[in-house]
């Protein structure tokens, strides 16, 4: 049984990994900070990694023999509001992870983001030369760098996910589902075009690139892109909400501060020859993602804060 450390584990997408893994047979230990969880399926470390000493004191701890790093700041406005908490814990921190995970020869899979590109000219392969165009992005490719620099075998997966998360409220699927489901008009940017994956096969996806022994940098998201728009439009269809309460702007028109690149696509090939499995489209994704709404999922993952 493989000693897993999945660091960000009350996050939406470290919560929904560590549950993955623990189901896959996975011995986890999962590292929370600021967001307490309870009665989850596995052993929960409260640790702030910044500290001077923590991340060695949890590796003697835990003993782990692979470890998921999912810990970040990841919203790009709170990022754009505090750009020394930015690169402390999405620049600086990755790289001494990393360099302890190399020293003790743990397998490391280190998650970044799409918003490494400045969305010119997508879609865009895992040798594009990344352009960051905000404080968020900058910070993750800094932290992608300082992975690589330290530990050369790790796995850099850039992603872009949704998904039923602890808080009900972090993801752009939520977003739509919250605001339709109650009758609330939104925006829906036409002019924005990703490849989100539902955290629960990037999960998956994560966990086979760990079982094969992924080295360097992968592109982990949906085969299929789309506009928000699109995909909010997508996301009402499936469940019955009303489309026309999605109005189609320009992201120009928001109130955001951190600059979106327009044009995210990015391609998979590499990751598809690599396991032998093509990520999956847009469809079949938001099917689960309803599954999961329909079997009391949603309920189940906000049950685990504390």
């Amino acid at each position: 049984m493989t000693r897993l450390l999945v660091t960000g584990a009350s996050g939406l997408l470290g919560l929904n990994l560590a549950l993955e893994a623990a189901q896959h047979g996975y011995q986890v230990a999962g590292v929370t900070h600021l967001n307490p969880l309870r009665d989850v399926p596995f052993a929960v470390y409260p640790a702030d990694l910044a500290q001077p000493g923590a991340i060695e004191a949890l590796f003697n701890d835990v003993r782990p023999e692979a470890v998921i790093h999912c810990a970040a700041v990841a919203n790009l406005e709170a990022a754009e509001a505090n750009p020394e908490l930015a690169w402390s814990v999405n620049a600086e921190l990755p790289g001494q992870l990393a360099q302890i995970a190399h020293r003790y020869g743990i397998q490391l899979i280190h998650i970044s983001t799409d918003a490494v590109f400045d969305g010119v000219a997508g879609p865009y392969s895992e040798t594009d030369l990344p352009n960051p165009q905000s404080v968020y992005g900058r910070s993750k490719l800094a932290g992608e760098q300082a992975v690589a620099n330290a530990c050369p075998d790790a796995m850099i997966a850039r992603v872009n996910f949704y998904g039923w998360s602890p808080s009900g409220k972090r993801s752009l699927a939520e977003f739509f589902f919250n605001n339709l489901s109650t009758g609330q008009k939104v925006m829906g940017f036409t002019d924005v075009t990703f490849c989100p994956l539902l955290v629960n096969e990037l999960a998956s996806f994560l966990l086979l690139g760990l079982k094969q022994k992924l080295a360097g940098v992968y592109h982990v998201v949906s085969r299929e892109c789309l506009s928000k728009y699109a995909f909010g439009v997508a996301l009402a269809r499936q469940f019955g909400l009303d489309e026309a309460l999605i109005r189609p702007v320009s992201v120009l028109e928001s109130s955001l501060v951190a600059r979106r690149s327009p044009d995210l696509r990015l391609k998979t090939d590499k990751l598809a020859q690599a396991l032998h499995l093509a990520p999956p489209a847009q469809a079949s994704g938001l099917q689960r993602f309803y599954e999961l709404y329909q079997s009391g999922y949603p309920q189940k993952i906000r049950s685990y804060h504390g």
